[in-house]
């Protein structure tokens, strides 16, 4: 989807609703969601690209290409980017996908 819900973590109650988008153009198929200092870093699904959400207006701040982390002529269809953790400690996030064989750390400037 390209709609994020907020919502209310008892109740489980929508309390606002954004879409995301590039310009005039709709992000779609929207996984694996990160909060992040503020903003929301979520995986492309089918894609190589994480992109990085404004949580006030759905704007796309920036894009990070991860073509060059595991070449797609390696992979098979189902080894797709998929995974996206924060290590707030070390201000650092970690990506991986399905059936990867290895974790990447990644910082983001």
């Amino acid at each position: 989807s390209s709609t994020l819900r907020f919502v209310e973590p008892e109740s489980f109650r929508t309390i606002r609703r954004i879409s995301v988008h590039d310009g005039h153009r709709r992000i779609a198929r929207l996984n694996e969601l990160e909060y992040v200092n503020g903003r929301i870093y979520a995986n492309v699904w089918r894609s190589d690209f994480v992109v990085c959400i404004s949580p006030q207006d759905g704007r796309v701040l920036n894009w990070i290409d991860l073509r060059k982390l595991w070449a797609g002529a390696q992979r098979n269809q189902e080894q797709v980017l998929n995974g996206i953790a924060y290590d707030p400690d070390n201000d650092r996030l970690f990506v991986t996908g399905k059936n990867w064989p290895k974790l990447y750390e990644i910082r983001v400037k």
